[in-house]
């Protein structure tokens, strides 16, 4: 697949940028915010894009032609306000599915949060903006024509992937490295069982692609 990569800058973005680098499979094309981020991209062969999240549908619409797959891993990120969370996390992701449709690529993978199908699981949140932000965002790709996959995981952490993991619909409070969250997008992305789904990941006992084929 030719893959568009919103967020190649972030966390589980820069793990995406590598897998994807290694793959045979598929190819990359990363879309980030700043000229200078695009620049140390491409300098490290990753081809690269510059367009913003707060910007247009067209112009998000012209960073993602010729693509057959995008990957939504962005994020207004834990120092910013409620307004950016509402312009990126929401406005940008929904502005972002609308590209997608625009150009006609079929697939999409959705990075969440954990329990963000569930209110009630945040309803005391203190990130509950962020939350409502995943919660409506996800809604719009369900209603879309997109065949989409939403991967919500749990607690972030940057310590060395294990290769195994527990998904379901509902899981309680986890964690999962980054590392095998941008592993189980990889992995959705030609999973058929991963089509027009949408799980909780946490750490497990089950090898990726193993946990992924038995949803």
């Amino acid at each position: 697949m030719k893959i568009l990569l919103i967020g190649a800058n972030g966390q589980i973005g820069k793990h995406l940028v590598s897998l994807i680098q290694e793959s045979e499979e598929h190819s990359l094309k990363a879309m980030v915010r700043r000229e200078e981020q695009a620049d140390a991209l491409k300098e490290s062969g990753v081809d690269a894009v510059v367009a913003n999240l707060e910007g247009s549908v067209e112009q998000l619409a012209g960073a993602m032609e010729g693509s057959d797959a995008i990957i939504f891993s962005a994020g207004s990120g834990g120092n910013t306000g409620a307004d950016k969370t509402l312009l990126v996390d929401l406005d940008g992701a929904v502005k972002s599915i609308e590209a997608a449709e625009q150009v006609g690529a079929k697939r999409f993978v959705m990075v969440s949060a954990i329990n963000a199908d569930n209110r009630d699981a945040w309803a005391d949140s203190p990130i509950k903006p962020y939350m409502a932000a995943k919660h409506y965002a996800d809604k719009e790709l369900i209603a879309s024509e997109l065949n989409y996959t939403i991967v919500r995981p749990g607690g972030l952490l940057n310590e060395p992937g294990t290769g195994k993991v527990t998904v379901a619909e509902s899981l309680t409070r986890g964690s999962v490295p980054r590392e095998d969250v941008a592993r189980t997008i990889i992995a959705s992305l030609n999973e058929e069982k991963t089509y027009r789904q949408s799980f909780d990941l946490i750490t497990g006992d089950t090898p990726i692609a193993d946990a992924l084929n038995n949803l």
